[in-house]
């Protein structure tokens, strides 16, 4: 009876002893798992180096980590039918080490087809900017953004910089969403006639979401629309050295909320096509509550006045468009060719009420009592979030 009890009693230890050692065993393997994890979703082949990020993710998810600092060495494209999301918080730096000839090769893009998801909040905002200890515009190249949507080049363009084929048939195309993003220290000169933006939307339609991106010393412009049907809203652009905000090719939508300071050319170039002013579908853009600072610094001088109507204008309806007085007094600069003429004739050229005139051509003539993006000249309360 006694040994029978002890012999029970060794076997019940030994099976525990093997309960417990299974038991960490498995702990060990997922530890070792999440260490070496390289922040690439399973449904991804893609393989994340954080300290060299670049390459193409050809299927699947891939999903950035929050906690992580990127270095983006190279050009990081996502290609048809695959995904990108990048979390709330995450900072993704260009290389630091990048001359003018390297920094032309360093950009985000995302193809006709695929999808990129900046998940980004008003008190962690996505970060992409450059990672020199003394950061410049054209540090880096920028995000381009891909669609399926009409645009009145063809419906298979090729991206400025990036060689991508962009447009199509279906203005409710969906490219993904991009909420609270800060871009810094875009606009890398790709060659004499192709200069990266801030960000650029290539025949994006209308079922991308696109709120509060603060662009900010952008080497071209700051953030542009090549056709498509894509709205946004919330918009700050800062210093840009070409325009701060332009759309062409066609494009069909609207943008509401745009605060824009330190104006080189344009506060705002809207064109419709640059072989022909007349191409359809033809550039119908409404522009609601704006305010345009020219800056301070002597470097910014609004060459193109407030608004350039180029190439054909296309019709643009302006509402609530504050432009403040250092500004300059002339209020746009016009295309004189017929198309350009004829949709100021016809009453399609149209701000804060006003069909354009071109005899009455002044700023205070077009932006009385207007309030623009919050409070004038002021930041408006809205884009607190990038201070």
């Amino acid at each position: 009876m006694f040994l029978c009890s002890v012999n029970n009693k060794q076997q019940k230890i030994k099976k525990m002893k093997k309960s417990i050692l299974a038991i960490l065993t498995i702990a060990s393997i997922t530890f070792t798992s999440c260490s070496n994890d390289n922040t690439s979703d399973s449904s991804s082949s893609f393989q994340i180096n954080a300290d060299d990020l670049k390459g193409n993710i050809t299927e699947g998810t891939v999903t950035l980590d929050a906690n992580e600092t990127y270095t983006l060495t190279g050009g990081l494209v996502v290609r048809s039918g695959a995904s990108l999301i990048i979390p709330a918080g995450t900072t993704i730096k260009s290389d630091p080490t990048a001359d003018s000839e390297k920094a032309k090769t360093i950009y985000i893009a995302i193809e006709r087809g695929a999808k990129i998801y900046i998940n980004g909040t008003s008190t962690k905002p996505v970060v992409m900017t450059s990672g020199k200890a003394s950061p410049a515009q054209s540090d880096w190249g920028g995000l381009i953004i891909c669609g399926d949507a009409k645009v009145n080049t063809g419906d298979n363009g090729t991206s400025e910089v990036g060689g991508l084929l962009y447009g199509g048939n279906n203005n409710t195309d969906n490219s993904g969403s991009i909420t609270y993003l800060k871009i810094s220290y875009t606009g890398s000169k790709f060659s004499d006639s192709k200069e990266y933006n801030g960000v650029s939307f290539f025949g994006v339609g209308s079922g991308t979401v696109v709120n509060n991106i603060y662009a900010f010393e952008s080497g071209d412009d700051g953030i542009e629309f090549f056709g498509g049907a894509v709205n946004a809203s919330n918009l700050v652009i800062i210093n840009s050295y070409d325009d701060s905000l332009d759309f062409a090719d066609g494009y069909q939508g609207t943008i509401s909320n745009i605060y824009i300071s330190g104006v080189s050319a344009a506060g705002i170039e809207g064109s419709n096509n640059g072989q022909n002013d007349i191409a359809t579908p033809m550039t119908n853009a409404k522009i609601n509550n704006v305010s345009i600072v020219k800056g301070t610094d002597a470097k910014f001088t609004a060459s193109e006045k407030a608004i350039n109507f180029k190439e054909g204008g296309g019709i643009e309806t302006y509402t609530n468009l504050y432009v403040h007085s250092d500004m300059p007094s002339a209020f746009a600069k016009l295309d004189l060719g017929t198309g350009a003429t004829a949709r100021i004739a016809a009453g399609e050229f149209k701000v804060n009420g006003i069909n354009f005139v071109t005899a009455t051509n002044t700023v205070s003539t077009y932006v009385t009592n207007q309030t623009g993006a919050g409070a004038g000249a002021t930041l408006p309360t809205w884009a607190d979030w990038t201070k």
